[in-house]
């Protein structure tokens, strides 16, 4: 079955592309959820103004991305966490508490955005990569500090 994608999945297609899925996954997923709508004759001939339409608001959401990854680059996250008398820390910080902490600044961030291959278990300074699109990446720095007794 045709459809006209119009939003990016992937492994699955691009917006605004014309791809061939199965009946089932087109009824039960893709449309249901507005992520696709059949290519019927009628949406085939205004295939160009939907993807005109889809590159503007790609654009604007892009724009957008780019003020939201300079507010990320300018925070400083600082986490206060117990350590023993040998410098190891008890815990880590996580994905969940450095979301948790940027939620409290005011901006809205999926753990999945984060780029951490593991929990940070040492102190000091670390720079995270965040990947907000495919196209617009940032750091973000956070301190991980003894606490004082």
């Amino acid at each position: 079955m045709k459809i006209i994608m119009l939003k990016n999945i992937e492994k699955v297609g691009k917006q605004g592309e014309v791809i061939n899925v199965k009946r089932g996954f087109a009824r039960n997923y893709l449309t249901p959820r507005g992520l696709a709508i059949y290519a019927t004759p009628a949406n085939m001939k205004m295939l160009g103004a939907i993807q005109n339409k889809m590159a503007d608001e790609e654009q604007k959401m892009l724009a957008e991305l780019k003020i939201l990854a300079e507010k990320i680059a300018a925070i400083k996250l600082v986490f206060m966490r117990k350590v023993d008398e040998h410098g190891n820390m008890f815990g880590s910080v996580s994905e969940n508490d450095i979301v948790h902490a940027i939620a409290e600044q005011g901006i809205t961030l999926h753990k999945s955005a984060l780029q951490m291959d593991k929990h940070y278990k040492e102190l000091g300074e670390i720079a995270v990569p965040v990947r907000l699109h495919k196209e617009i990446q940032t750091t973000l720095n956070i301190v991980i500090e003894q606490e004082q007794e």
